[in-house]
């Protein structure tokens, strides 16, 4: 199977999405047809004969098309971006006096976008205290980014696991994440809180 192409980028950058063809410099876009589409239905950007032949309001003034590498760029990016998408060239020749649109290439690429997290806020309120310890109920949260991201804790050098809930309007919007913990403290301990996310990683440290 032929490698998945892929694309990366982060809210309010500039994405380039590789077409699987390149126009020869003997020639022009005006020998082609070429349409960037998302999700198979919905057309993007579409060039007939060197002319821009589709409107779609989502991505009007946000999307250029490289003339000769036919890359797709989309520029401020949003999170709405991501998907799969799929980049069809057609060569048009004229064979027996008429023009005949032979497929050169129909290819997908996924753009995968991020939105990064705020640095997480850990805050710690004691429940009970007496000379021996303290109980106390630890919180780190993290919010505005995306994708999903994972929560850990590392507790003393010791991993630990937070109760986590993660709010989200939809699987496309950001996300909210929060984890909590509940602690008996007989030591001076230093926690840190981190949230990861495409690879992407925000961290917090709080010495309790």
């Amino acid at each position: 199977a032929a490698e998945k192409k892929v694309a990366k980028g982060k809210v309010g950058e500039k994405v380039g999405l590789p077409c699987c063809h390149e126009i020869p410099s003997t020639e022009s876009l005006r020998n082609y047809r070429v349409y960037w589409q998302k999700n198979i239905t919905e057309v993007v950007l579409a060039y007939a004969e060197g002319e821009k032949i589709s409107n779609n309001e989502r991505y009007d003034n946000r999307t250029q098309l490289n003339e000769r590498n036919l890359t797709l760029w989309i520029s401020p990016v949003e999170i709405l971006d991501s998907g799969p998408y799929q980049c069809i060239v057609q060569h048009l020749k004229v064979l027996q006096n008429s023009v005949v649109p032979i497929i050169v290439c129909d290819e997908p690429v996924t753009l995968y976008i991020t939105a990064d997290f705020s640095e997480p806020s850990i805050t710690a309120k004691v429940i009970s205290s007496s000379c021996e310890l303290d109980e106390v109920m630890l919180s780190c949260s993290s919010h505005g980014g995306f994708p999903r991201p994972q929560i850990s804790a590392v507790l003393n050098n010791r991993p630990a696991v937070w109760n986590a809930t993660w709010v989200s309007e939809s699987s496309n919007s950001p996300y909210n994440v929060t984890g909590n913990m509940q602690l008996n403290l007989t030591e001076d301990t230093n926690l840190t809180c981190s949230v990861e996310y495409n690879g992407f990683a925000k961290s917090t440290s709080l010495l309790l």
